[in-house]
Protein backbone atom coordinates (compact mmCIF):
# COMPACT_ATOMS: atom_id res chain seq x y z
CA UNK A 1 0.00 0.00 0.00
CA UNK A 2 1.20 3.58 -1.10
CA UNK A 3 1.95 5.64 1.82
CA UNK A 4 -0.23 9.04 2.04
CA UNK A 5 0.84 12.19 2.71
CA UNK A 6 -2.23 12.94 5.06
CA UNK A 7 -5.14 11.47 6.52
CA UNK A 8 -8.09 13.08 8.87
CA UNK A 9 -9.38 10.60 11.19
CA UNK A 10 -13.19 11.63 12.21
CA UNK A 11 -14.82 9.32 15.10
CA UNK A 12 -18.31 10.66 15.12
CA UNK A 13 -21.19 9.26 16.81
CA UNK A 14 -24.33 11.75 16.39
CA UNK A 15 -25.61 13.44 12.79
CA UNK A 16 -24.62 16.99 14.00
CA UNK A 17 -20.87 15.18 14.53
CA UNK A 18 -21.25 14.18 11.49
CA UNK A 19 -22.04 16.77 9.76
CA UNK A 20 -18.90 18.85 11.43
CA UNK A 21 -16.78 15.73 10.00
CA UNK A 22 -18.08 16.63 6.54
CA UNK A 23 -17.65 20.49 6.80
CA UNK A 24 -14.16 20.29 8.05
CA UNK A 25 -13.25 17.13 5.22
CA UNK A 26 -14.29 20.14 2.90
CA UNK A 27 -12.90 23.18 4.27
CA UNK A 28 -9.97 22.10 6.31
CA UNK A 29 -8.64 19.10 5.26
CA UNK A 30 -9.44 19.21 1.07
CA UNK A 31 -5.73 17.57 0.45
CA UNK A 32 -6.07 14.89 2.86
CA UNK A 33 -7.54 11.28 2.75
CA UNK A 34 -10.64 10.98 4.78
CA UNK A 35 -11.94 8.40 6.57
CA UNK A 36 -15.14 8.40 8.67
CA UNK A 37 -15.97 5.94 11.94
CA UNK A 38 -19.15 6.00 13.60
CA UNK A 39 -19.38 4.49 17.16
CA UNK A 40 -23.19 4.21 17.55
CA UNK A 41 -25.08 1.71 15.59
CA UNK A 42 -27.82 4.22 14.75
CA UNK A 43 -25.38 6.25 12.62
CA UNK A 44 -25.53 4.20 9.56
CA UNK A 45 -28.46 5.60 7.60
CA UNK A 46 -26.40 9.20 8.10
CA UNK A 47 -23.61 8.20 6.54
CA UNK A 48 -22.82 8.66 2.97
CA UNK A 49 -20.20 6.53 2.08
CA UNK A 50 -19.64 8.20 -1.09
CA UNK A 51 -18.48 10.98 0.62
CA UNK A 52 -16.02 9.37 2.10
CA UNK A 53 -12.28 7.48 0.94
CA UNK A 54 -12.79 4.87 3.70
CA UNK A 55 -15.80 4.77 6.20
CA UNK A 56 -16.78 1.65 9.00
CA UNK A 57 -18.69 1.00 11.87
CA UNK A 58 -16.67 0.23 14.84
CA UNK A 59 -18.30 -1.39 18.24
CA UNK A 60 -18.07 0.30 21.24
CA UNK A 61 -15.40 -1.87 23.43
CA UNK A 62 -17.95 -1.27 26.92
CA UNK A 63 -21.23 -2.13 25.46
CA UNK A 64 -19.90 -5.03 21.98
CA UNK A 65 -17.25 -6.51 23.49
CA UNK A 66 -15.74 -10.39 21.84
CA UNK A 67 -17.32 -13.14 22.97
CA UNK A 68 -14.90 -14.79 25.42
CA UNK A 69 -12.88 -13.86 28.16
CA UNK A 70 -11.11 -10.36 27.96
CA UNK A 71 -13.79 -9.23 25.21
CA UNK A 72 -13.43 -5.74 25.69
CA UNK A 73 -10.15 -5.37 26.24
CA UNK A 74 -10.01 -7.68 22.63
CA UNK A 75 -12.14 -5.69 21.14
CA UNK A 76 -10.16 -2.54 21.85
CA UNK A 77 -7.11 -4.58 20.18
CA UNK A 78 -9.22 -5.04 17.22
CA UNK A 79 -10.66 -1.68 16.77
CA UNK A 80 -7.15 -0.28 16.20
CA UNK A 81 -6.44 -3.16 13.49
CA UNK A 82 -9.97 -2.29 11.76
CA UNK A 83 -9.04 1.73 11.30
CA UNK A 84 -5.25 1.31 11.01
CA UNK A 85 -5.92 -0.72 7.99
CA UNK A 86 -8.78 1.79 7.09
CA UNK A 87 -5.95 4.53 7.43
CA UNK A 88 -3.23 2.97 5.62
CA UNK A 89 0.42 3.96 5.77
CA UNK A 90 0.72 8.06 6.00
CA UNK A 91 2.89 10.69 7.05
CA UNK A 92 0.97 12.72 9.11
CA UNK A 93 -2.79 11.66 11.15
CA UNK A 94 -5.23 13.96 12.35
CA UNK A 95 -7.75 13.09 14.54
CA UNK A 96 -11.03 14.17 15.19
CA UNK A 97 -13.38 13.29 18.04
CA UNK A 98 -15.53 15.03 20.13
CA UNK A 99 -14.03 13.65 23.42
CA UNK A 100 -11.34 12.05 24.30
CA UNK A 101 -11.27 10.93 27.76
CA UNK A 102 -13.35 7.52 26.84
CA UNK A 103 -11.44 4.34 26.02
CA UNK A 104 -12.99 3.52 23.52
CA UNK A 105 -11.44 6.37 21.80
CA UNK A 106 -8.54 7.34 23.59
CA UNK A 107 -6.07 4.55 23.09
CA UNK A 108 -6.16 5.32 19.09
CA UNK A 109 -3.87 8.52 20.46
CA UNK A 110 -1.29 6.49 20.90
CA UNK A 111 -1.58 3.43 19.11
CA UNK A 112 -2.59 4.75 15.96
CA UNK A 113 0.47 6.86 14.96
CA UNK A 114 2.73 3.90 15.19
CA UNK A 115 0.58 1.30 13.32
CA UNK A 116 0.60 3.49 10.37
CA UNK A 117 4.08 4.53 10.60
CA UNK A 118 2.57 8.28 10.79
CA UNK A 119 5.64 10.92 11.95
CA UNK A 120 2.95 13.58 13.01
CA UNK A 121 -0.54 13.37 14.64
CA UNK A 122 -2.60 16.15 16.15
CA UNK A 123 -6.41 15.73 17.89
CA UNK A 124 -9.20 18.16 17.26
CA UNK A 125 -12.09 18.76 18.77
CA UNK A 126 -15.55 18.20 17.20
CA UNK A 127 -18.92 19.98 18.15
CA UNK A 128 -21.14 18.56 20.16
CA UNK A 129 -23.94 21.07 20.48
CA UNK A 130 -25.33 21.78 23.79
CA UNK A 131 -22.47 19.98 25.22
CA UNK A 132 -20.15 22.23 23.68
CA UNK A 133 -20.97 25.44 25.54
CA UNK A 134 -19.41 24.36 28.85
CA UNK A 135 -16.62 22.83 30.37
CA UNK A 136 -16.64 19.28 32.54
CA UNK A 137 -13.37 19.64 34.18
CA UNK A 138 -12.23 16.24 35.17
CA UNK A 139 -12.94 15.17 38.64
CA UNK A 140 -10.08 13.16 40.92
CA UNK A 141 -11.87 9.96 40.05
CA UNK A 142 -11.75 10.55 36.60
CA UNK A 143 -8.10 11.53 37.13
CA UNK A 144 -7.38 8.18 39.17
CA UNK A 145 -9.17 5.88 36.80
CA UNK A 146 -7.25 7.42 33.66
CA UNK A 147 -3.83 6.01 35.29
CA UNK A 148 -5.87 2.55 35.84
CA UNK A 149 -6.24 2.08 32.46
CA UNK A 150 -2.88 2.82 32.18
CA UNK A 151 -2.37 -0.97 33.31
CA UNK A 152 -3.47 -1.88 29.63
CA UNK A 153 0.00 -1.76 28.35
CA UNK A 154 0.79 -4.58 30.11
CA UNK A 155 -0.64 -7.04 28.40
CA UNK A 156 -0.55 -4.97 24.96
CA UNK A 157 1.89 -2.49 24.73
CA UNK A 158 0.11 -0.59 22.08
CA UNK A 159 -3.07 0.13 24.29
CA UNK A 160 -0.94 2.70 26.69
CA UNK A 161 -3.50 5.53 27.41
CA UNK A 162 -3.16 8.90 27.34
CA UNK A 163 -3.51 10.72 30.24
CA UNK A 164 -3.99 14.50 30.74
CA UNK A 165 -5.86 16.97 33.11
CA UNK A 166 -8.35 19.92 32.84
CA UNK A 167 -11.38 19.74 30.12
CA UNK A 168 -12.32 15.79 29.76
CA UNK A 169 -13.41 16.30 26.19
CA UNK A 170 -9.16 17.05 25.98
CA UNK A 171 -9.50 20.79 24.84
CA UNK A 172 -6.37 21.87 27.23
CA UNK A 173 -4.67 18.59 26.89
CA UNK A 174 -1.21 19.29 24.96
CA UNK A 175 -2.01 16.49 22.24
CA UNK A 176 -5.40 18.95 21.24
CA UNK A 177 -4.55 21.98 19.01
CA UNK A 178 -7.97 22.56 17.24
CA UNK A 179 -11.28 23.14 18.58
CA UNK A 180 -14.05 23.67 16.26
CA UNK A 181 -17.45 25.35 17.36
CA UNK A 182 -20.38 26.30 16.01
CA UNK A 183 -21.00 29.65 14.54
CA UNK A 184 -23.01 31.59 17.54
CA UNK A 185 -22.64 28.71 19.91
CA UNK A 186 -20.83 30.38 23.00
CA UNK A 187 -18.25 28.50 24.60
CA UNK A 188 -15.26 28.43 27.18
CA UNK A 189 -12.42 27.06 24.89
CA UNK A 190 -8.72 28.57 24.67
CA UNK A 191 -9.06 31.19 22.48
CA UNK A 192 -5.85 30.01 20.62
CA UNK A 193 -7.49 26.79 19.58
CA UNK A 194 -10.62 27.71 18.11
CA UNK A 195 -11.78 27.83 15.16
CA UNK A 196 -15.48 28.78 14.02
CA UNK A 197 -16.87 26.45 11.47
CA UNK A 198 -18.74 27.71 8.30
CA UNK A 199 -22.60 26.92 7.88
CA UNK A 200 -22.76 23.30 8.33
CA UNK A 201 -24.94 22.80 5.47
CA UNK A 202 -26.03 24.65 2.33
CA UNK A 203 -29.05 26.54 2.85
CA UNK A 204 -32.01 25.07 0.88
CA UNK A 205 -33.61 27.61 -1.28
CA UNK A 206 -36.94 29.33 -0.73
CA UNK A 207 -39.81 27.30 -1.98
CA UNK A 208 -40.92 28.74 -5.40
CA UNK A 209 -44.82 29.27 -4.26
CA UNK A 210 -44.52 31.87 -1.58
CA UNK A 211 -48.00 31.24 -0.62
CA UNK A 212 -46.66 27.87 0.59
CA UNK A 213 -46.20 27.62 4.10
CA UNK A 214 -44.84 24.52 5.78
CA UNK A 215 -43.41 23.98 9.34
CA UNK A 216 -41.91 21.05 11.20
CA UNK A 217 -41.90 20.83 15.01
CA UNK A 218 -39.21 19.03 16.69
CA UNK A 219 -39.78 15.84 19.24
CA UNK A 220 -37.85 15.24 22.01
CA UNK A 221 -38.13 12.63 25.30
CA UNK A 222 -39.77 14.95 27.85
CA UNK A 223 -41.45 13.13 29.66
CA UNK A 224 -38.86 9.87 29.33
CA UNK A 225 -36.04 11.81 30.73
CA UNK A 226 -38.00 13.53 33.18
CA UNK A 227 -37.39 17.30 31.39
CA UNK A 228 -41.20 18.03 31.72
CA UNK A 229 -44.61 16.65 33.59
CA UNK A 230 -47.19 15.16 30.88
CA UNK A 231 -48.93 18.06 31.74
CA UNK A 232 -46.91 20.58 30.34
CA UNK A 233 -46.04 18.63 27.34
CA UNK A 234 -49.92 18.35 26.78
CA UNK A 235 -50.16 22.16 27.30
CA UNK A 236 -47.22 22.93 25.40
CA UNK A 237 -48.47 21.07 22.67
CA UNK A 238 -51.59 23.08 22.50
CA UNK A 239 -49.16 26.22 22.58
CA UNK A 240 -47.43 24.56 19.58
CA UNK A 241 -50.65 24.23 17.30
CA UNK A 242 -52.08 27.30 18.23
CA UNK A 243 -49.22 29.70 17.79
CA UNK A 244 -48.22 27.73 13.86
CA UNK A 245 -52.12 28.28 13.36
CA UNK A 246 -51.53 32.16 13.94
CA UNK A 247 -49.19 32.05 11.27
CA UNK A 248 -51.26 30.91 8.73
CA UNK A 249 -49.43 27.61 8.95
CA UNK A 250 -51.42 24.41 8.93
CA UNK A 251 -49.40 21.84 6.73
CA UNK A 252 -47.24 20.32 9.61
CA UNK A 253 -44.02 17.75 9.76
CA UNK A 254 -43.43 16.27 12.91
CA UNK A 255 -40.08 14.82 13.37
CA UNK A 256 -39.96 12.45 16.38
CA UNK A 257 -36.37 11.80 17.96
CA UNK A 258 -35.13 8.26 18.21
CA UNK A 259 -35.95 8.41 21.67
CA UNK A 260 -39.61 10.12 21.81
CA UNK A 261 -41.38 6.33 21.31
CA UNK A 262 -44.90 8.64 22.18
CA UNK A 263 -44.48 11.04 19.74
CA UNK A 264 -45.28 13.53 22.92
CA UNK A 265 -45.50 17.01 21.15
CA UNK A 266 -47.41 15.41 17.95
CA UNK A 267 -50.91 17.10 17.76
CA UNK A 268 -53.57 14.38 15.45
CA UNK A 269 -52.81 16.42 12.38
CA UNK A 270 -49.07 16.61 11.84
CA UNK A 271 -48.15 15.03 9.17
CA UNK A 272 -45.29 12.20 11.15
CA UNK A 273 -41.60 12.27 8.49
CA UNK A 274 -39.05 9.76 9.07
CA UNK A 275 -36.58 10.86 6.35
CA UNK A 276 -33.86 8.50 5.05
CA UNK A 277 -31.45 11.20 6.47
CA UNK A 278 -30.04 13.37 8.99
CA UNK A 279 -32.42 15.67 10.35
CA UNK A 280 -30.18 18.27 9.92
CA UNK A 281 -29.58 16.68 6.10
CA UNK A 282 -33.40 16.66 5.69
CA UNK A 283 -33.65 20.60 6.87
CA UNK A 284 -31.00 21.10 4.64
CA UNK A 285 -32.73 19.96 1.75
CA UNK A 286 -36.75 20.98 2.68
CA UNK A 287 -37.61 25.16 2.87
CA UNK A 288 -39.60 25.56 6.07
CA UNK A 289 -41.79 28.45 7.42
CA UNK A 290 -40.95 27.87 10.59
CA UNK A 291 -39.52 25.08 13.04
CA UNK A 292 -40.01 24.62 16.21
CA UNK A 293 -39.46 22.44 19.24
CA UNK A 294 -38.79 22.84 22.97
CA UNK A 295 -35.38 22.57 23.62
CA UNK A 296 -33.40 20.41 20.97
CA UNK A 297 -29.90 21.01 19.78
CA UNK A 298 -31.81 20.97 15.84
CA UNK A 299 -33.26 23.87 16.85
CA UNK A 300 -29.77 25.90 16.90
CA UNK A 301 -28.94 23.69 13.81
CA UNK A 302 -32.11 25.13 12.30
CA UNK A 303 -31.88 28.92 13.06
CA UNK A 304 -27.92 28.23 11.16
CA UNK A 305 -29.36 26.46 7.62
CA UNK A 306 -32.58 29.21 7.66
CA UNK A 307 -32.72 32.14 6.47
CA UNK A 308 -33.77 35.31 8.89
CA UNK A 309 -37.56 35.52 7.80
CA UNK A 310 -38.07 31.42 9.00
CA UNK A 311 -39.16 31.70 12.23
CA UNK A 312 -37.24 29.16 14.88
CA UNK A 313 -38.75 29.16 17.84
CA UNK A 314 -38.61 27.17 21.50
CA UNK A 315 -42.06 26.53 23.44
CA UNK A 316 -42.48 25.68 26.56
CA UNK A 317 -39.72 26.58 28.64
CA UNK A 318 -41.22 28.03 31.83
CA UNK A 319 -42.14 24.36 32.31
CA UNK A 320 -38.58 22.45 31.85
CA UNK A 321 -36.88 21.02 34.56
CA UNK A 322 -32.72 21.94 33.91
CA UNK A 323 -30.51 20.26 36.54
CA UNK A 324 -29.36 23.48 37.71
CA UNK A 325 -29.83 27.60 37.40
CA UNK A 326 -26.98 27.57 35.24
CA UNK A 327 -27.37 25.47 33.18
CA UNK A 328 -30.93 27.22 32.17
CA UNK A 329 -29.05 30.47 32.41
CA UNK A 330 -26.05 29.10 29.92
CA UNK A 331 -29.27 27.26 27.55
CA UNK A 332 -31.13 30.87 27.42
CA UNK A 333 -28.01 32.53 26.31
CA UNK A 334 -26.89 30.21 24.07
CA UNK A 335 -30.35 29.70 22.35
CA UNK A 336 -31.10 33.78 22.22
CA UNK A 337 -27.53 34.04 21.06
CA UNK A 338 -27.94 32.06 17.97
CA UNK A 339 -31.53 33.84 17.07
CA UNK A 340 -34.26 31.05 18.70
CA UNK A 341 -36.82 32.99 19.66
CA UNK A 342 -37.97 31.10 23.52
CA UNK A 343 -41.62 31.64 24.50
Amino acid sequence: MSVSGSVALYFVASPLQYLAARRIAQAFEPGARQVLVWYKPGMKSAVDPAEWDACTYMPWPRWEPLPGAFGRHRRLRANVGLVSGLVGPCERLIVHSAVFDTEAINYFLHALPRAVGAREMRARILPDGLISIRRYPLSFTKRLAQRVRLLRSLFAPELRYTCFSGDRIGSDAPFCDRIYVLPGLPHEYPADKVVVLPPLVDAPAPAADDTVRRALVVGQPLTGFALMSAADVAATTVRIRDWLAAQGITDIDYKAHPKDAGHELRHPDYRLIEPDCALEVHMARTPYAAVVGVRSTALLIARQIYAPEVRVRAFGWPAVNFKTPDERKDMRTTFEQCGVEIE
